[in-house]
């Protein structure tokens, strides 16, 4: 009976070695260090926004879309049609390099697709859901960075 409480308790207990969601300050501040804090003037507050729209701060999310036949890599579901190494490959990198919860080669790519004409609005959530939003600050709070 105790061996099998016991066991249970380590069972709610252990997480899976494969979780690799992020808490909101813990990507607020890969993303400050990784320079996108007012990157081509998008506060970092967007930024935060828009990788909760995305992929809800999971790094390592895949999502298939084949509806509009696109695959979308990491924090930013960066499409592979565009990005990486199964379209034009424009970020210059494996598609896998985006599901790296260190960040670097996803913000790298992310600085490349925000130069281009249409900015963060080459994310459609971004515009949906953070563009003319008047509660961005709420993105940072509690956060030390």
């Amino acid at each position: 009976m105790k061996a099998s409480m016991v066991l249970s308790l380590i069972g709610y207990l252990v997480v899976p070695s494969d979780t690799a969601v992020l808490g909101r300050c813990v990507v607020a501040k890969k993303l400050h260090e990784g320079g996108l804090s007012d990157f081509e003037g998008y506060s970092l507050e967007n930024w935060v926004c828009l990788a909760y729209f995305e992929s809800k701060f999971n790094p390592m999310a895949v999502y298939e879309n084949s509806r509009s036949d696109f695959i979308g890599y990491g924090l930013f579901q960066i499409r592979n049609h565009d990005w990486c190494d199964h379209g034009r490959n424009r970020c210059h990198m494996s598609c896998s390099a985006l599901l790296n919860p260190d960040l670097k080669r996803t913000i790298e790519c992310a600085k490349i697709i925000v130069k281009g004409k249409r900015g963060m609005g080459a994310w459609p959530s971004w515009t949906l859901n953070c563009q003319h939003s008047d509660t961005l600050a709420r993105w940072l709070d509690g956060c030390k960075l």
